[in-house]
């Protein structure tokens, strides 16, 4: 008896489209910060994390095979210069991974959720548990070594309340005094005080090894960005006595040899900002403090002018791979018309 072929919907081929994308772009950098670290303990959670993408495009690669689907351009060793000197620290890469498994679990579980195919949904679920596991690999370096930036501590509710008042939700009147931060507002100022930390670093090393005067700009006024929104969430944060994260010597060499390819940097940069725009999003809908809901809104409107301009930049070079699409039914039909004329 045959069985009938499910197809692939739009959500799964997107999902499987970026994950290429993502895992060939994040093997070239491991595979460079592999060929550097020294850390006895940092190397082999990189190592692992380096196998993962390399598994990942495996078995990526027999899906796209199966489904006679196009195999993406992503990233290639061209991509990297293996020879460039080392252009990080060892406790930035063991951050940095850190960081981008988070920004994994948040993507792996959003493609589980609009998967349905079987084989489609083991592979993400699979992806989960490994991206799951390297987090918490990572982590336990970092608290062994004492370079984890911990979120603040605040005393443990006793009982519980209820809100009594709409002045709960107030925060713009400058003559009202704002009630003080509670524990999941706290949590995610300090989270975005963490991932802009990284994205500074990032768009500092890219900038210094861009020969291209455009990448340059373009990086330099993203960590311009990452710099003012650190400060603003610091800020918010002291104004109630709150400390703000001490953040790991994360520093960058002063290498000015090009590492890796502006196409690569670029994309990686739009990675980066679509996860911070959507950290913004979920901070503003769950932060209750009305100031600190139009303070998110105002920042991710910065980011996303930040994210247009780095789109064109990569238009303009022929950058920028298209994600799979339908045709334009109207452009067809257009084409036909002229060609019987």
């Amino acid at each position: 008896m045959n069985e009938k072929k499910i197809y692939l919907t739009s959500a799964e081929i997107a999902s499987l489209w970026t994950g290429y994308m993502n895992d060939s772009m994040s093997k070239r950098v491991l595979g460079f910060m592999l060929k550097h670290i020294e850390d006895t303990d940092i190397k082999p959670v990189v190592q692992y994390a380096y196998d993962i993408s390399s598994n990942h495009l495996e078995q990526l690669l027999a899906i796209f095979q199966n489904e006679n689907y196009a195999i993406p351009y992503g990233f290639t060793e061209e991509d990297v210069n293996m020879n460039a000197p080392w252009l990080f620290t060892d406790t930035f890469c063991l951050t940095y991974v850190n960081h981008m498994s988070k920004v994994g679990l948040l993507t792996y579980s959003g493609f589980v959720s609009m998967s349905y195919k079987g084989e489609v949904r083991g592979y993400f679920t699979q992806a989960i548990n490994e991206t799951a596991t390297l987090y918490n690999k990572t982590t336990e370096i970092a608290l062994s070594k004492g370079v984890n930036a911990r979120h603040p501590y605040i005393e443990v509710p006793k009982e519980t309340d209820y809100v009594d008042s709409k002045k709960y939700f107030s925060g713009l009147n400058p003559f009202n005094d704002k009630r003080p931060l509670n524990a999941i507002e706290i949590s995610y100022l300090y989270m975005n005080i963490l991932t802009n930390s990284t994205g500074m670093k990032l768009c500092l090393a890219f900038a210094q090894t861009s020969p291209s005067k455009d990448i340059q700009d373009f990086m330099l006024r993203g960590k311009d960005i990452s710099q003012k929104h650190i400060k603003i969430f610091v800020d918010t944060l002291l104004k109630d006595d709150i400390e703000a994260p001490q953040v790991p010597d994360t520093s960058v060499a002063d290498s000015t040899t090009q590492t890796f390819s502006d196409k690569l940097m670029m994309f990686h940069m739009s990675l980066i900002v679509a996860a911070g725009i959507g950290n913004y999003a979920t901070a503003a809908a769950t932060s209750q403090r009305s100031d600190l809901m139009v303070n998110y809104e105002r920042l991710s409107l910065e980011i996303a002018r930040l994210a247009k301009s780095g789109a064109d930049i990569m238009i303009k070079h022929n950058w920028l791979e298209q994600p799979p699409g339908i045709k334009n039914r109207e452009k067809l039909t257009r084409n036909k018309e002229k060609a019987n004329h």
